[in-house]
C-alpha cells in the first residue's frame, strides 16, 4: 500500500502563494501524480496533473496561477499556487496512479482570507 504524505497547505490572504508538497513512500513505478480539491458542499475536481512524461493538465480555473512539479528521485510531486482567490478555499487532495493501483493522500486545507 503505498502511502502519501502531504504539506503545504494554510491560510493566507487573497492574492498570497502556498506550496503544497506530497511524498510517495516507497519503490513504486508512478504513472500519474496529482492534486485535487473539495470544497464544502462542492464535488472534488481536478486541480492539475503531471504524468510520469511530464505532461501536465491543469483546471481551467486555476491556469496561469497554479504550477505543478515533481521530484522523481523523491517521488514528490509540488503544487505551486500563485495569486489565490477565495474561491481557491478547499481541501486539497494528492492522488497518485500506478499501473495496479491508485491512492489518496489524507488531505491538506488551504484557506483563503479575502
Amino acid at each position: 500500500q503505498v502511502q502519501l504524505v502531504e504539506s503545504g497547505g494554510g491560510l493566507v490572504q487573497a492574492g498570497g502563494s502556498l506550496r503544497l508538497s506530497c511524498a510517495a513512500s516507497g519503490s513504486i513505478f508512478i504513472n500519474v501524480m496529482g492534486w485535487y480539491r473539495q470544497a464544502p458542499g462542492k464535488q472534488r475536481e481536478l486541480v492539475a496533473r503531471i504524468t510520469r512524461g511530464g505532461s501536465t493538465n491543469y483546471a481551467d480555473s486555476v491556469k496561469g496561477r497554479f504550477t505543478i512539479s515533481r521530484d522523481s528521485a523523491k517521488n514528490t510531486v509540488y503544487l505551486q499556487m500563485n495569486s489565490l482567490k477565495p474561491e481557491d478555499t478547499a481541501v486539497y487532495y494528492c492522488k497518485l496512479e500506478t499501473v495496479r493501483s491508485i491512492s489518496w493522500g489524507q488531505g491538506t486545507q488551504v484557506t483563503v482570507s479575502s
